[in-house]
């Protein structure tokens, strides 16, 4: 585990989508949370308390969490600056990027000579199974996405904290590094060699013989280009019973691509279903997750109605206004009891 408490960090970004990992720690995880590092060009906030690393050891952060992204994952000179002077004050660091801390020298000599551990949250484990397709017992759910970072986590998290505070049973499935930190564990899926991403997800999704769920956390869009492959690997990794589809309304165009448009939701839905089935051949579709955070409250309940709808299938935004209309078409799908203990992640 990543010692605790964290300081947040989001250094010199402008890209709101671009902090969705101290953004996400911040929602979720917020008692470990002491403070975010910005600095003066960054106009972005998780309205915590601003500090440095200095300030952010001081509150008592024991971890500085490089919770952002960037295309293609890289460290750029003022992050590797930041991370030193984390260093230089006892912290240790903990990063989701592809380009690995221990990769970078000064880090990695720096860590070593301050006795502070190095945590690279984008390692996926050794020896990974080829998927092998057969079916196994088990009821799984699986986000998908009509884009990428639209909102697949929240939605799973949002899930699973209100089936088990219905009493059934319900283990979140992390596959990428803001769901890891959360959770702590998971798969890195994108960070998994192509072959081997479906049997990663049936790693970390093994047969069940209980009536609980385990929520898989979806990555990429089958609609993106540059992201498909890993969306197709989970799809037939997870073989899941039920697929619930994140968007966000906001979104003009697939992220990162403004010459590819975003799909329609009930073409995107009907791609992931048929993908879906070379696997799981009963899967159901039972629900449609919303990201309406640009939206007023009047004008995202309008547009959740007006979705489901239009797609015949119950539609929130689980993380604002809850998951409980997913929860409730699930119970009539597949007649979900409530039994006697609960397992969270």
């Amino acid at each position: 585990m990543i010692p605790g408490p964290f300081l947040l960090y989001l250094g010199h970004s402008d890209d709101a989508v671009g902090i969705k990992t101290s953004r996400g720690l911040a929602a979720f995880r917020p008692d470990d949370c002491v403070g975010e590092w910005r600095h003066d060009d960054c106009p972005l906030t998780l309205g915590l308390p601003r500090m440095d690393a200095a300030g952010g050891r001081a509150a008592g952060a024991n971890t500085l969490v490089l919770g952002i992204a960037n295309a293609g994952g890289r460290m750029g000179d003022a992050l590797v600056e930041d991370a030193l002077a984390a260093i230089a004050v006892g912290m240790h660091v903990a990063s989701g990027l592809h380009q690995r801390l221990r990769d970078e020298p000064r880090i990695a000599r720096a860590a070593q000579d301050a006795g502070v551990q190095l945590f690279d949250v984008r390692d996926p484990p050794a020896d990974l199974p080829v998927g092998n397709g057969r079916a196994r017992a088990g009821n799984r759910l699986l986000t998908v996405g009509t884009d990428c970072s639209v909102g697949k986590m929240y939605t799973t998290l949002a899930l699973h904290r209100a089936m088990v505070a219905r009493g059934i049973r319900a283990d979140f499935r992390a596959t990428g590094q803001t769901g890891i930190l959360i959770a702590g564990s998971g798969v890195p899926v994108d960070a998994v060699v192509a072959d081997f991403i479906s049997g990663a997800i049936e790693t970390i999704t093994p047969a069940r013989d209980d009536d609980g769920w385990d929520l898989i956390e979806g990555q990429g869009s089958l609609f993106h280009p540059s992201f498909a492959g890993v969306s197709t690997g989970l799809l037939h990794g997870a073989q899941p019973r039920a697929l619930v589809l994140c968007h966000d309304p906001a979104r003009e165009h697939m992220r990162g691509l403004p010459h590819y448009p975003v799909p329609g939701l009930a073409e995107c839905l009907a791609a992931n279903l048929s993908v879906a089935r070379l696997t799981s051949p009963a899967v159901q579709a039972v629900g449609v997750a919303l990201n309406t955070a640009k939206l007023d409250e009047d004008a995202a309940r309008a547009l959740c109605a007006e979705t489901g709808a239009a797609l015949g299938l119950p539609c929130t935004d689980p993380y604002r206004f809850g998951a409980d209309p997913i929860i409730d078409w699930m119970q009539t799908c597949f007649d979900i009891s409530t039994p006697r203990m609960t397992v969270s992640a």
